[in-house]
């Protein structure tokens, strides 16, 4: 039927559903004059169909095709476009759904079905759903541990058994965390499938000053519970380092984490995303405030800290109170 709502689509016309049995179906066109018509029989022992008459001849009037045509189904947008979506890196909205038709089938289609087209053809290319890629968690797991040896995951479900918390850390993070300086980098990025949740990651710089990955989590949220399950499994893989700092943005559930895990380590705050909440607090001067803000942050003596720092104050009015407030030694 996907191929018969395409053709529909391309020839401009629309059709319905005549007879419909198991062993046969029938469609012709919906106006009156029933030119054009198609009959296929499912083959036996067999999922396939044969067309067994097809009446190619269409001669329904032109003011009888619309632009908006019922073939357009959101299972059949799904299957125009999902070669759109090979791609993992290209982002492909609906809005993009909706010119693709418009420019492929002359079809206009509303926001709510390229959605779901789009949803369709996702699953489609992912043969399965989102609930099904959860079921599949713990064996990818398993082949996780046995081709990388040392690696630690940890898998964590509700009591109804649902998805809660997940943690991986490849042996090759583990091993070379030793030779890296001990200033753990944390954050966490939304998701945007279709049960949210978000992405834990822990870095730092090893000696080429290359980001280092450490770990990666995911859970429902940012709030306490997750970030101190996170930092939790951190602590019991990588230890203890009397010199450890973490480094952050400002995120409450972050410094109530860091403080109940690693009470012990200095806990710093991330100079860029510092810069942006002084740019959203102190709007009219933010190029100003960068520039003085960007050469004492990377300044690393103590004198010329000072120095700089008042510049800075004495550029914008109120980014002392702030800044001392937040701690200048993080």
């Amino acid at each position: 039927m996907t191929c018969l709502s395409i053709t529909s689509m391309r020839e401009k016309f629309q059709y319905k559903i005549f007879k419909s049995k198991p062993s046969f179906v029938v469609v012709h066109c919906v106006h009156t004059s029933y030119s054009w018509r198609v009959r296929a029989n499912k083959l036996v022992e067999s999922e396939c169909w044969m067309v067994m008459k097809y009446e190619k001849k269409h001669t329904c009037p032109t003011d009888f095709k619309h632009v908006r045509r019922r073939q357009a189904t959101s299972w059949v947008v799904g299957e125009c476009v999902k070669r759109r979506l090979i791609n993992p890196g290209r982002v492909y909205r609906p809005r993009d759904v909706m010119d693709d038709m418009k420019q492929k089938f002359r079809v206009d289609i509303s926001y709510s079905v390229a959605w779901r087209g789009r949803k369709c053809a996702y699953e489609n290319l992912r043969l399965g759903t989102p609930e099904h890629s959860y079921k599949l968690l713990p064996g990818y797991l398993h082949m996780l541990m046995d081709t990388n040896p040392g690696s630690v995951v940890n898998l964590e479900v509700s009591d109804g058994n649902k998805f809660q918390y997940l943690f991986i850390a490849f042996a090759a993070s583990i091993h070379g965390f030793s030779y890296c300086r001990p200033i753990i980098s944390i954050d966490a990025t939304h998701l945007k499938g279709k049960y949210r949740g978000v992405l834990f990651t822990a870095v730092c710089h090893d000696a080429n000053q290359q980001i280092f990955p450490l770990a990666f989590g995911v859970g429902d949220s940012e709030n306490d519970a997750s970030w101190t399950w996170f930092l939790g499994r951190v602590k019991s893989v990588f230890g203890v380092n009397p010199a450890l700092v973490i480094v952050s943005d400002r995120h409450r559930s972050i410094n109530n984490a860091v403080q109940e895990v690693f009470p012990q380590a200095f806990h710093g705050i991330c100079m860029y995303h510092l810069l942006n909440n002084l740019k959203t607090k102190f709007r009219s001067k933010t190029k100003e405030l960068e520039q003085h803000y960007i050469r004492t942050a990377k300044t690393y003596n103590l004198q010329d800290f000072h120095v700089l720092f008042y510049t800075l104050c004495s550029a914008i009015p109120g980014v002392k109170e702030y800044l001392e407030a937040i701690g200048l030694d993080r």
